[in-house]
């Protein structure tokens, strides 16, 4: 699996726990009995999986190389498109956390802070996730050199070797497992 491909395949993962925090939210629409905890381990997925391991390759590797390799049409695409959505996500999140914490203890109101900060985070990756796939990964396969594409699926292979990022692919999709049955 290249670097573009593995990608692609993290945002199948990605996409599977957004519709598992729609799922908690429907739940809580409907009074139905809703584990708080459960969010806590949603945001745990997103910060460490979705943020640090996905977007870390896109921002720190694929990113740059679109920016030094392509100038300034490059540079438009991600630091006026991309990464603005990435910190709108991580605001989201914020927030969502901020929510919970409230709901937890005793503010019914916050039910709706949370669900506007899910949605709204559910919402903007779903859509993040689509241009990338459909937009931004092809526009870099297509554009950038053949030897730049290569190097850049070296540094995907060596980051991902590292025995904690090895654990992470594992941690989290045993994570969507367990919450994907959780809120059938």
């Amino acid at each position: 699996m290249n670097a573009i491909e593995l990608m692609v395949y993290e945002h199948k993962n990605i996409k599977k726990m957004l519709n598992v925090l729609r799922k908690y939210c429907l739940k809580i629409l409907k009074d139905e009995k809703v584990d708080y905890n459960d969010f806590y381990k949603i945001i745990d997925f997103v910060r460490n999986y979705a943020d640090k391991h996905h977007h870390g390759k896109e921002e720190k590797l694929l990113f740059n190389k679109m920016i030094d390799e392509l100038g300034n049409l490059g540079e438009k695409l991600v630091k006026h498109g991309m990464l603005v959505e990435h910190d709108l996500g991580r605001l989201y999140i914020g927030n969502l956390e901020e929510a919970v914490k409230k709901v937890q203890q005793g503010n019914d109101e916050a039910k709706l802070d949370l669900i506007g900060n899910a949605i709204a985070y559910t919402d903007l990756l779903n859509r993040h996730i689509q241009k990338e796939d459909d937009v931004v990964y092809k526009f870099a396969e297509r554009s950038l050199k053949k030897d730049i594409l290569n190097k850049l699926d070296e540094e995907c292979v060596s980051f991902e070797k590292t025995a904690e990022n090895e654990q992470i692919q594992k941690k989290y999709i045993e994570l969507i497992e367990e919450l994907s049955t959780k809120i059938k």
